[in-house]
């Protein structure tokens, strides 16, 4: 939409709510009874006097736009939202509109609304002609005669196939590789697939990405939580055109649908199936480890590949194997034409809702038990402890510490062992920072193999069968009193991968034994505290690495 009409559209709407009070007293029907979760598009009627109930909850109205609203927006919760009503009901006028682009998303009166790139019907709202009805929790009978028909009951949120949990972002091709009538055609097989996921609240809940010259969100996963709102919001989407950045559009997704305030869900996993008309614009490999990186599974629906006369103009002839979770056949799904697909639907269904193939969920941010080994020794001093201290913090604040994500645990020792906090102690990123900030330093002497056969015995022990990738990080400033290469040897056949960080006196040879293979990217070493900040990347980037390695 030009930019030049936006305070034209805006004026228009102002005058058109200024008017609206003065339509509303020209006429005095008696309000239609409706329920919580009446929408827009249930009214057929250019103008229609409704009751709203009393006692609806404001997290359960769905509301798109403010002021004007999206027709598939609850009546009610829009007029909660423009201050029309309050949370008791009462009477409210609203007015069918026209379609428009970018509702606004708006907090008002309890409620925020949610933003909509598009939709075919809008309408208003302005406060209803007073009536001797009660606004209860249920519908009241009006003053016409009965005509024999049963009063909707209000409709029940479905939990949907809670077999088939799965946060799933399609992303479709909108280039002009594929056109029009394509377009269309793919809009049709999308909405088959999310009909038969059996989309719900406890369900799989979907969102829709376009590529195309520049990616766009069309709406995203807490926006729909019914089938049948999505296929109304699959139905609206309107073909862009421009190359197929299909890449582009991929590390978009990555990075920006898939956020706890877009809708998506702890411990569920998160899928993108790309559709691609023949092959993409833009390289697609970066885009899949970025995916990859952050815990998504990538499918690729590849329809009409490129014949033998057209490979010159494929920028990457492997693009499906570079961009897919696995290149094991599992994630890449292949259609001849788009004309007959519903033969396919099942087979893709299935696939996404087979959770124990979903490989790309772990990520090294998520999978990992990370146990920290802190140098508590007279010589490290009360300031510098503390330096050590932050440097842990900076390395486990940046993993998803939940109960069923990452896990940290701290060991402080001396001569003597001190378990700080084990794995199961805390499952919160923010109560792992508040317990390290506030370690007690020890003092004393340095016994580092004692620590490390202390911490893989009573800290890895009752973790074992744990699914984690497990990593130890010793963090010490001087040389050990006691054998460091045996508890370290059994700690790498305990499967535990050993970061060593050095500080002042550390030899650098106690640092190599101590650390797993190879040795030069698992051992560091700084002649001040003050040079630990810049390991705390070096440590991240290994873990992650060593993750990935173990996965393949």
């Amino acid at each position: 939409m030009p930019s030049s009409w936006i305070p034209a559209l805006c004026l228009g709407a102002w005058l058109l709510l200024l008017l609206l009070p003065r339509l509303a007293r020209a006429e005095g029907a008696v309000p239609i009874p409706v329920t919580c979760f009446t929408r827009g598009l249930d009214i057929r009627k250019e103008k229609a006097d409704v009751l709203c109930p009393g006692g609806c909850s404001l997290e359960e109205f769905s509301v798109f736009g403010n002021i004007v609203y999206a027709s598939v927006s609850s009546i009610c919760g829009a007029a909660v939202h423009r201050g029309v009503i309050g949370t008791s009901g009462g009477p409210v006028r609203v007015y069918s509109l026209p379609g428009r682009e970018n509702y606004s998303s708006v907090e008002a009166n309890g409620i925020q609304s949610q933003m909509l790139s598009r939709w075919s019907a809008s309408f208003a709202v302005t406060k209803g002609k007073s009536s001797t009805q009660e606004a209860t929790g249920r519908a009241v009978s009006t003053a016409h005669p009965p005509s024999g028909k049963r009063l909707k009951k209000t409709p029940e949120k479905k939990t949907g196939n809670k077999d088939c949990k799965a946060d799933i972002a399609f992303l479709i091709d909108g280039s002009f590789n594929i056109g029009q009538r394509r377009f269309n055609l793919q809009k049709n097989f999308v909405g088959k697939v999310a009909l038969m996921l059996g989309i719900g609240t406890e369900g799989p809940h979907v969102g829709l990405v376009q590529a195309s010259e520049h990616p766009k969100i069309e709406f995203y996963l807490k926006n729909f939580t019914s089938a049948k709102d999505v296929l109304f919001a699959i139905k609206e989407v309107g073909f862009r055109g421009g190359n197929s950045n299909t890449g582009k559009a991929l590390k978009h997704t990555a990075q920006k649908f898939f956020t706890a305030d877009t809708g998506v869900r702890k411990g569920i996993p998160k899928v993108v199936v790309v559709f691609i008309d023949g092959w993409p614009s833009d390289d697609i490999e970066e885009a899949g480890i970025v995916a990859r990186e952050f815990g998504v599974n990538v499918f690729i629906v590849s329809v009409a590949k490129p014949i033998p006369e057209e490979l010159g103009m494929v920028q990457d002839v492997a693009f499906v194997d570079k961009a897919v979770c696995r290149n094991n056949g599992f994630f890449s799904y292949h259609m001849p034409n788009w004309f007959g697909t519903t033969k396919y639907v099942k087979p893709l269904v299935q696939k996404l809702c087979t959770h124990e193939q979903m490989m790309c969920s772990k990520t090294c941010y998520n999978s990992v038990n990370i146990a920290f080994l802190i140098d508590g020794s007279s010589s490290v001093g009360d300031s510098n402890f503390r330096l050590m201290l932050e440097f842990v913090s900076n390395i486990a604040k940046t993993f998803e510490i939940s109960d069923i994500g990452a896990k940290i645990a701290a060991v402080q020792f001396t001569y003597d062992q001190r378990t700080e906090f084990s794995f199961t102690d805390y499952n919160t990123k923010e109560n792992v920072l508040a317990v390290l900030a506030n370690i007690r330093y020890m003092s004393g002497g340095t016994a580092t193999g004692d620590a490390i056969s202390f911490t893989v015995r009573n800290v890895f022990g009752p973790i074992r069968d744990s699914p984690n990738k497990n990593f130890l990080v010793i963090v010490t400033d001087g040389q050990s009193y006691d054998d460091v290469r045996g508890p370290a040897a059994a700690a790498h056949d305990a499967g535990i991968t050993i970061f060593s960080v050095g500080v002042a006196w550390a030899p650098l040879d106690d640092l190599k034994d101590m650390a797993s293979k190879p040795k030069e990217s698992h051992a560091f070493f700084t002649r001040e505290f003050t040079g630990l900040e810049p390991i705390v990347s070096d440590v991240i980037r290994g873990i992650c690495r060593d993750f990935l390695e173990s996965q393949q």
